[in-house]
């Protein structure tokens, strides 16, 4: 199977229609039938790491503020328990399984434009955010990590990374169709350079060591999908970006397919 990372952006996209949602509905229709989806959620924060290992894994509305529209989306997919058990035996032991978590919007919010009859099972990992001071353990660990769930392609598993490369929410404008801004923007073509370049060592070094990585990424949650996406990536595939360009004058929409 190809893996994915989307930048999903403000939960509003759930029910708009634009560039961004076309792009998801174009996406799914590309893709090879998956048996399940196993989504790696910039909304799960978690001391350990965890999979969904739920039969019927319940929605979680986890956006306040937002109109009520959103809070009458329905998602309600099968969970996929023998493949999120799996995912805790590729794991050696550093991921487990969750019977309480279920499906948050970096799930539904992009599979429902993608996949919008919710027929095929999905299931969540979380980020293991358990450093010191419910920092997230460095980036190298979680790149690693991503490196011993390759078999799950060959299963037939989509994986989705689901977060923002730029995504910095105290410099966001609430505008969505805000004008970008310069910094952003940058920062968005650096990384997109090192993801062409296959320069994985460059992207996981990039918040603290890129010029705008630490404003790019002021906080890991919604960069962390992207690093496990690449760590899946195969020597020698391509990268294609399937949607680019920002919302909120700050906030990377962009999204590519691996395979």
């Amino acid at each position: 199977m190809p893996v994915l990372f989307i930048g999903h952006g403000s939960p509003m996209n759930m029910v708009l229609s634009n560039g961004f949602t076309k792009s998801l509905a174009d996406l799914g229709a590309s893709l090879p039938r998956p048996d399940a989806i196993m989504v790696i959620s910039a909304h799960w924060l978690t001391r350990g790491s965890y999979v969904t290992c739920t039969d019927r894994p319940r929605m979680i509305y986890d956006f306040y503020g937002f109109p009520e529209e959103l809070y009458r989306v329905k998602y309600e997919p099968r969970g996929a328990p023998a493949c999120a058990e799996r995912v805790t035996a590729l794991g050696d032991g550093a991921v487990r399984c969750d019977r309480a978590w279920g499906l948050d919007h970096a799930s539904y919010g992009v599979l429902g434009h993608m996949f919008p009859s919710a027929d095929i099972p999905v299931f969540e990992m979380s980020l293991d955010y358990s450093f010191a001071d419910w920092h997230p353990k460095p980036i190298r660990y979680h790149y690693e990590l991503g490196t011993r769930l390759r078999a799950l392609r060959e299963m037939g598993v989509l994986v989705i990374g689901s977060g923002n490369m730029v995504h910095n929410l105290r410099l966001a404008d609430p505008d969505m169709d805000a004008p970008p801004v310069e910094w952003a923007v940058e920062a968005d073509e650096e990384m997109r350079a090192h993801l062409v370049a296959g320069e994985h060592r460059s992207l996981i070094e990039y918040p603290s060591a890129g010029k705008w990585g630490s404003r790019a990424a002021h906080t890991l949650d919604h960069y962390l999908p992207m690093i496990y996406a690449i760590a899946l990536q195969e020597e020698g595939e391509k990268i294609r970006f399937t949607h680019e360009g920002l919302q909120n004058g700050s906030i990377s929409m962009r999204g590519f397919r691996i395979g």
